[in-house]
C-alpha cells in the first residue's frame, strides 16, 4: 500500500477552545407556542444540545473511539483537471484472504463513520457468508479529505477518486454500496468503470438509478434528476401506459406520500445548497449553533424514529465543524450536480443491481418504474429511514450477504473473490 499514510484523528486544543467559545456567545431564537417540528427544529432540543455541547460532551473521548475503532490513512490522488487532492479513507481488511473488496460511499450531511457499525459486520469471518475488505472515504470536501480548488468537481470526479483509491489499494475488481450521494456516486462509478473494475453495486436510495419518469398520474412527484434518463410517453409508450393503468401497492402508496411530504416540506434544503451554497456557507462555518439545527433536522426527520442521543448528534455535528475544508465545502457537491453538463452522454450501468427498501427513506418510488434487466436483488424492510447503515447496519449488511453470497444473484462476480 504504498502511497497511503496512516492518519489519527487529533483536533488541535485551540480549535476546542474556539469553539466553546462561539458556544458560549450563542443568541438564539424565540419560537412559536406548540410549533413542534413543523417550522424546523425544535428550540428546546437545540437549547438541550448546544448546552451538552458546552458543558458535558467530551470530543477527546468520541475521538478516541473513532481512531480505535476505523483503521484510517490519507493518499494522495490525481483527479483529472482539478490536480491532486489529499483523501482520506477508512480501510479494513477481512481475516478472510479471499474477502470481495467493497466501497462504501457516503453522502451528506453523512460522513466516513457511517461505516461504524457496518464494518466490522461485513468484515467479519462467518462460515457459510461472505466477508468483505471494506473501504470508505471522505468525499473531497468532507471530512478529512482535502477539498476542491475549482469550479466543475462534481459526481464524476467523486467516482473517479473511489475508482483509482480502490485500485491503489490493490482492488482492480471491487463492488460499491451507497445512499445518498454515496448511490449517485456509485451509480456513475458503474457507468464509467462498470465491468472491467466495478463488477456490481447496491443501493439504499432508489432513485438514483430510476430510469423511467413517472405515470402522468404521478408526474408531479419529487425527481431531481435529469429527465433525459428516464423513460417518457414517446421513448416507451408501453412501458409508460402500464405504469399509468397499474393500480399502487399499499406499500407503494405510502413511499409517494413519503416522497411528496419530501417534496413539499423537506427539500427546500436542497434548492438553497444547489444554487446559493456560499451564502449558506457563511453560517455553517461561523455558527456552531446554525450547524448543529441545519444538521440535527435532517438527523431526526430522515430516520424512522431512530433513538439518537445527544453524545451521538454532537460526535456527527462535531466531524462537521472540525473537518478539514469546513462545513462550508460540504454544500458544494449540490450546486456542482444541479449543475452539471453532459449527464445525457454518460452511460446506463450494466452491471448487477442490488436495492435495499426502506420505509422512511426520503425518494421512494414504485418498483415498477425501476424495472431494468441488470435489476439482480430486491429486499423491503419494515423499518428505517435515510441512514440505513447507521439506523439498521445489522439489515444492511444480511442483504449484502444474500446478494453476493452463496447461492446469491451476484456469487463471485470478482473474479476469484467469492468472498468464503
Amino acid at each position: 500500500m504504498s502511497g497511503c499514510r496512516p492518519f489519527t484523528i487529533s483536533i488541535p486544543d485551540d480549535k476546542l477552545v474556539n469553539l466553546q467559545r462561539k458556544l458560549a456567545l450563542t443568541v438564539l431564537p424565540d419560537e412559536l407556542d406548540n410549533a413542534g417540528w413543523a417550522y424546523g427544529a425544535p428550540l428546546a432540543d437545540v437549547a438541550r444540545l448546544l448546552a451538552r455541547w458546552k458543558d458535558g460532551f467530551d470530543w477527546r473521548a468520541q475521538e478516541a473511539a473513532l481512531n480505535a475503532e476505523l483503521p484510517q490513512f490519507r493518499r494522495a490522488i490525481e483527479v483529472d483537471g482539478h490536480g491532486t487532492l489529499d483523501v482520506h479513507y477508512v480501510h479494513k481488511r477481512s481475516p478472510v484472504e479471499g474477502a470481495v473488496p467493497l466501497l462504501f460511499v457516503h453522502g451528506w450531511p453523512g460522513g466516513f463513520w457511517e461505516a461504524r457499525k457496518i464494518l466490522p459486520l461485513l468484515a467479519q469471518e462467518k462460515e457459510g457468508q461472505p466477508s468483505f475488505h471494506v473501504v470508505t472515504f471522505s468525499l473531497p470536501g468532507f471530512g478529512f479529505s482535502e477539498a476542491p480548488k475549482k469550479k466543475g468537481f462534481g459526481i464524476s470526479q467523486y467516482a473517479e477518486v473511489g475508482n483509482k483509491l480502490m485500485i491503489a489499494l490493490g482492488y482492480k475488481e471491487y463492488i460499491t454500496q451507497g445512499g445518498d450521494w454515496g448511490a449517485a456516486i456509485t451509480t456513475r462509478i458503474a457507468s464509467l468503470y462498470g465491468g472491467l473494475h466495478s463488477k456490481a453495486w447496491h443501493t439504499n436510495w432508489k432513485d438514483a438509478c430510476v430510469p423511467v419518469t413517472p405515470p402522468l398520474c404521478c408526474s408531479h412527484t419529487y425527481l431531481h434528476h435529469v429527465r433525459s434518463i428516464y423513460r417518457t410517453l414517446f421513448s416507451a409508450p408501453l412501458d409508460y401506459i402500464r405504469d399509468t393503468l397499474t393500480p399502487l401497492t399499499p406499500v407503494e402508496a405510502a413511499g409517494l406520500a413519503r416522497t411528496e411530504w419530501f417534496r413539499d416540506e423537506g427539500s427546500g434544503y436542497f434548492a438553497e445548497q444547489a444554487t446559493q451554497p456560499q451564502t449558506l456557507g457563511y453560517s455553517l462555518a461561523d455558527s456552531p449553533a446554525g450547524l448543529l439545527a441545519w444538521i440535527y433536522e435532517k438527523l431526526v426527520v430522515w430516520t424512522d424514529a431512530y433513538p439518537w442521543t445527544d453524545d451521538e448528534v454532537l460526535t456527527w455535528v462535531s466531524l462537521y465543524w472540525f473537518s478539514t475544508a469546513g462545513p462550508a465545502a460540504s454544500l458544494r457537491i449540490y450546486y456542482e450536480f444541479q449543475h452539471e453538463k453532459g449527464f445525457e452522454t454518460v452511460p446506463r450501468p450494466t452491471i448487477p443491481l442490488g436495492v435495499s427498501y426502506f420505509p422512511k427513506e426520503l425518494v421512494i418510488l414504485p418498483r415498477s418504474w425501476l424495472r431494468s434487466p441488470y435489476l439482480v436483488f430486491e429486499s423491503q424492510h419494515e423499518s428505517g429511514g435515510h441512514f440505513a447503515a447507521h439506523e439498521k447496519p445489522k439489515e444492511l449488511v444480511a442483504d449484502l450477504r444474500e446478494m453476493f453470497g452463496k447461492g446469491g444473484p451476484a456469487y463471485g462476480v470478482v473474479e476469484g473473490r467469492p468472498g468464503y
